[in-house]
């Protein structure tokens, strides 16, 4: 991937999360609030991340347990398969903390050794602050249900936030071009 995709999706992802924010639309709003216990966004994020994982998993080298890699994809899957029966709540957003796990990968591969592009901190900088919240959020998955119950709570605290995920994200967009 190159280092401009790899700054124009966090970029256009903002733009887009900024945008629904900024527009204060009552789906949207509904929507992000149903989002942590949604079976639908369950099915989506968290069985996406399972399969992008089952993927690495089974594309491991020898040297990375590559000799167990059926055993472990099998295990893998029977614990994602079960997940959706003993562990439902929440799962959204743990699927969603595993596939921003997994996409920062290719994101900050992307920026590996360009120590020439000091602009590449923006993207490098976000990914990081993503991955935290990831692990945060994948460790207590019910405080994402509470930002947003605090977040909706006064429709002017929505707006700010999507100013500011809008603006940033134009400032990715645009940092993209200049590599």
């Amino acid at each position: 991937m190159s280092l401009t995709v790899a700054t124009l999706i966090p970029g256009l992802m903002l733009l887009l999360l900024g945008w629904g924010l900024l527009s204060g639309s009552s789906t949207i709003v509904a929507s992000l609030k149903a989002l942590p216990r949604s079976q639908t966004a369950a099915m989506v994020f968290f069985g996406g991340g399972a399969i992008w994982f089952l993927y690495r998993v089974w594309h491991l080298s020898e040297a990375d347990f590559g000799n167990f890699r059926a055993i472990l994809a099998i295990a893998f899957a029977a614990i994602a398969l079960l997940s959706f029966k003993y562990v439902p709540d929440f799962l959204a957003v743990r699927g969603l903390s595993v596939l921003v796990l997994l996409g920062a990968g290719p994101l900050l591969g992307a920026a590996f050794m360009h120590y020439e592009l000091p602009q590449r901190l923006l993207m490098v900088t976000l990914v990081y602050l993503f991955i935290a919240l990831a692990i945060y959020l994948g460790a207590v998955p019910y405080r994402l249900r509470d930002f947003f119950e605090w977040l909706f709570r006064r429709p002017p605290r929505a707006r700010m936030l999507g100013g500011v995920l809008l603006g940033y994200g134009l400032l990715l967009t645009i940092t993209a071009f200049t590599y």
